[in-house]
């Protein structure tokens, strides 16, 4: 008698959505209506967060600028609520970046390098201080006319999470949530006896899939902030997308790229902003979040530094990168 390995058995479909190519893979015996679903369900988050179609939840909380609160459902309002008080520790991450977002428009049709005037007119409008959120009433209030947010430094990690709650409750063992600079690892690897995942840390200079590294790890979930990702080229000089709130220009520092793995995708989010920022490691950072495992920093002069994660967990793929130090949180 032949018998399947069913816990091996993997089903992948891919789809487009929140502006980039999404993969989703689940283990064991799957049918195409389990993916569709969760697709569907990444579809309804877009449709409330989404700043890149003139109707959303978040589009009317913009479009209401300085004139009124928006009443919005439970997912935008804990979202969004989030997203603004992290805002106000003005770590790197800004929610109410819209303006400038829009002004440079890197990655998108008609990007451009703005002028000093116009970025200074931005500027003015860019304060999570001038905003306003009702618990009760679950309102969103931009106080000042202009203003707008931007949960795309959060939205995609927060919809990973939700869709991963959506295998668990379904009792799915094991699966790979692919948004696109964010992946989450359902359960253990079925394809490895270990049981550790192999995640890749991308070479910036290279086509998506080229690895500096991979760390064998468990469950978990894996978020790249790089320069890379989407840029503009004007003037013989390339401006990336990671803008600095403070400047109103593209963060400049020597790094390539950072990558979080923590359990959840939202505080990979989160933390991508805070170490990209940050420009190097932060002593003591994440030391009282087992939550978080480690990062990995990758300078344009191609060293890397990893923080959090044991040394035998890690694998050089490419030798032109020097491993400059692992340490500890």
């Amino acid at each position: 008698m032949i018998e399947k390995n069913l816990a091996r058995q993997k089903t992948t479909k891919t789809y487009y959505g929140l502006g980039t190519k999404i993969n989703l893979t689940l283990f064991g015996n799957v049918t195409d209506s389990q993916l569709n679903a969760s697709n569907q369900l990444i579809a309804y988050y877009e449709d409330l967060l989404t700043v890149n179609r003139p109707h959303s939840e978040v589009m009317a909380i913009n479009q209401a600028a300085g004139k009124q609160p928006v009443q919005v459902s439970d997912a935008t309002y804990t979202l969004t609520k989030r997203a603004l008080q992290l805002s106000r520790q003005r770590f790197g991450f800004n929610a109410t970046i819209g303006p400038l977002v829009k002004l440079w428009r890197i990655g998108f049709a008609g990007a451009q390098v703005p002028t000093q005037t116009a970025i200074n007119e931005r500027l003015k409008i860019i304060d999570p201080d001038q905003t306003n959120f009702d618990d009760q009433n679950l309102t969103i209030f931009l106080k000042q006319p202009g203003m707008e947010l931007d949960l795309g430094g959060i939205a995609k990690g927060y919809i990973a999470d939700r869709v991963a709650d959506y295998w668990r409750a379904y009792g799915r063992r094991s699966g790979m949530i692919d948004l696109g600079g964010n992946l989450l690892l359902v359960g253990d690897a079925p394809t490895h006896t270990d049981g550790l995942w192999r995640i890749g840390v991308q070479e910036p200079n290279s086509k998506r899939g080229q690895s500096i590294l991979n760390v064998a790890i468990g469950p978990c979930s894996a978020v790249t902030s790089g320069i890379y990702e989407r840029h503009l080229e004007a003037a013989g000089h390339s401006y990336h997308h990671i803008l600095d709130s403070q400047t109103g220009y593209p963060k400049e520092n020597d790094l390539a790229s950072v990558t979080i793995f923590s359990k959840k995708s939202i505080d990979g989010e989160i933390e991508t902003a805070r170490l990209f920022f940050a420009g190097q490691p932060i002593p003591g950072w994440a030391v009282d979040r087992p939550d978080i495992y480690g990062a990995v920093f990758v300078t344009k002069d191609k060293r890397v530094t990893i923080v959090g994660l044991e040394n035998a967990t890690v694998t050089l793929l490419d030798d032109t990168y020097q491993v400059k130090s692992v340490v500890k949180k």
